[in-house]
């Protein structure tokens, strides 16, 4: 009788692995790889196209979203986008030929004025007032020549070409607004949950979909230091569910964790979640869509 309660806590505290001199064995829950799909912009479902179970491959289309008010958006920055090109071209040219020859003649004119008003100044023919008038005239006359030639200083020329460069920028987001109404596959696989329906309101950033991977599924199983050794990246394990005893599932390491880390707590005895162990993450070969994920799994590396 003692001798079989011994055995019984034996077989309790045998957690995570177990092994011999040619094999390792372990135990892990299967798990897929998911992505979830979000509504990149808001607005009005009108199209759905997949429905859960639904096989999707990279950039398949699985909703589409209402684009009329970013494609009104789209003719509202195009237009701005047109003004503003118009606008730094101008600045670029300068003045028109007819506006810099009337600012000669101006100027010339006033240049004159102010010739006879100084001869009549010396004469005493005109106040002193006629003659600071005449000047001021030709000072602004010869200033509107000045402006005329250069037309627009670098500052401006800069500010124009800014303000042309965001209308640009501007028009692209909208652009990328109507591309992010068809809500495509990031990956290829299946849609395990949908969330939304056709006709609903969405709204930025909300879920809709999420995609798992089934055809390869992983399989996180710990190993102790002494049997981390034995562990190769691209070793080909046998991986068994309870469902199917008789079966067993091809498998790959893929990946061996370099920091030791305590048992999970998962494990059932106090013992074994103090000891130290590696993770190594298997992936594991499921055509046949046998595994399910959330599956506990038995993996043995020979």
């Amino acid at each position: 009788m003692k001798n079989t309660v011994l055995l019984g806590i034996m077989i309790i505290v045998t957690g995570c692995s177990s092994s011999n001199d040619k094999e390792i064995s372990a135990s892990g829950t299967i798990e897929a790889t998911e992505v979830t799909v979000s509504a990149k912009v808001g607005g009005e479902v009108i199209r759905l196209l997949v429905d859960e179970g639904s096989s999707v491959k990279t950039g398949d289309t699985l909703a589409v979203i209402d684009p009329t008010d970013y494609l009104i958006q789209l003719k509202e920055a195009e237009a701005n986008v047109a003004a503003m090109e118009a606008q730094y071209k101008l600045t670029l040219r300068g003045a028109r030929e007819e506006d810099i020859l009337q600012a000669e003649a101006n100027f010339k004119n006033a240049e004159n004025d102010l010739k006879r008003m100084e001869e009549l100044w010396a004469s005493k023919s005109i106040t002193q007032k006629q003659l600071d008038d005449a000047r001021t005239r030709f000072t602004v006359a010869q200033q509107a020549w000045e402006k005329m030639k250069r037309w627009s200083r670098p500052e401006e020329i800069i500010t124009t070409r800014a303000r042309r460069d965001q209308a640009r920028a501007q028009l692209e987001s909208i652009k990328k607004k109507i591309q992010d109404c068809a809500i495509t596959a990031p990956i290829g696989g299946t849609v395990t949950q949908k969330a939304v329906e056709q006709g609903e309101l969405v709204v930025p950033n909300a879920p809709l979909f999420r995609i798992s991977r089934l055809e390869k599924l992983n399989l996180m199983i710990y190993v102790s230091e002494q049997e981390l050794g034995r562990v190769k990246l691209g070793q080909q394990p046998k991986v068994q569910i309870d469902t199917y005893k008789e079966k067993t599932f091809p498998g790959r390491v893929v990946y061996i964790s370099p920091i030791a880390e305590f048992t999970p707590k998962n494990i059932q005895t106090k013992e074994d979640r103090t000891k130290l162990v590696f993770g190594v993450k298997l992936e594991v070969d499921n055509q046949e869509g046998i595994l399910k994920a959330g599956m506990p799994a038995d993996a043995y590396l020979q």
